[in-house]
């Protein structure tokens, strides 16, 4: 891995301005206005990973999380029976390795690049001498984390109540949302480099249901399948989503 401050790399505004749009594209630091997103650039640095590289691993110490700007990382965890289940692949301008900042504890799952990957680094003890200088950044992270617990009690809440393709519909939405936090695009292409297997072990059901809601979700024209690749009709999606019969 190599890492460089962006300031060591290139001192002129227009790199620095490109910065800052990137990170009005980011769920934490999209709310933000254009002066403290600079802030937030000067604390940041620039790492790159080649294909196959971890990044790191379940039990590491974290001190950084991760701004994607290129390639594709995989999230992934051992089973007891030793298999590695990958439960997300992020790519530009998600943010991975959050909770390593908010709480420093150990890393509770691998991150290993897919391809050559690139991503700035903001660590904890850069994020603390924000807090402190830059309230709205706090406030940025606390709304941050309440979209992700939401985001977890709605997962929980899915798999209870609503039948299977309602679930597929709320996990295309999340996904969405970690994309594009402006909701403003109507259709959105997702990488979906998981099998039907590990889709199935994330929404709750066995994968013969899980293949059968693709199919539902396929026909009712809220998603088209290209490879590995998912188009995302959101307002069909977020009509799905709705659903509350129980299964």
């Amino acid at each position: 891995m190599s890492r460089a401050r962006i300031g060591e790399l290139d001192g002129n505004n227009g790199m620095k301005s490109d910065l800052t749009a990137l990170l009005a594209k980011t769920p934490l630091f999209a709310g933000l206005d254009e002066t403290n997103r600079k802030a937030v650039a000067d604390e940041l640095r620039e790492a790159t990973f080649e294909t196959g590289q971890v990044i790191f691993s379940r039990g590491d110490t974290g001190a950084d999380l991760h701004i994607v700007t290129k390639g594709r990382v995989r999230l992934s965890v051992l089973t007891a029976d030793g298999r590695e289940l990958s439960f997300a692949h992020v790519e530009a301008p998600s943010i991975f390795g959050e909770l390593a900042i908010f709480d420093g504890r150990p890393r509770s799952a691998d991150a290993t690049a897919v391809n050559r990957v690139e991503t700035l680094m903001l660590s904890k003890s850069a994020f603390m001498r924000l807090l402190a200088s830059h309230p709205p950044i706090g406030e940025a992270a606390i709304r941050f984390l309440a979209g992700r617990l939401r985001d977890a009690d709605e997962q929980l809440e899915a798999i209870a109540l609503h039948p299977i393709e309602a679930r597929l519909a709320r996990f295309f939405l999340a996904s969405v949302r970690q994309k594009d936090p402006s909701g403003k695009a109507e259709k959105i292409s997702l990488p979906l480099p998981i099998s039907q297997s590990e889709l199935a072990l994330l929404v709750g059901a066995s994968r013969p249901k899980v293949n059968a809601a693709l199919g539902l979700l396929e026909a009712e024209g809220a998603i088209e399948r290209r490879g590995q690749q998912v188009i995302c009709n959101l307002p069909q999606l977020s009509a799905i989503g709705r659903l509350d019969d129980k299964e």
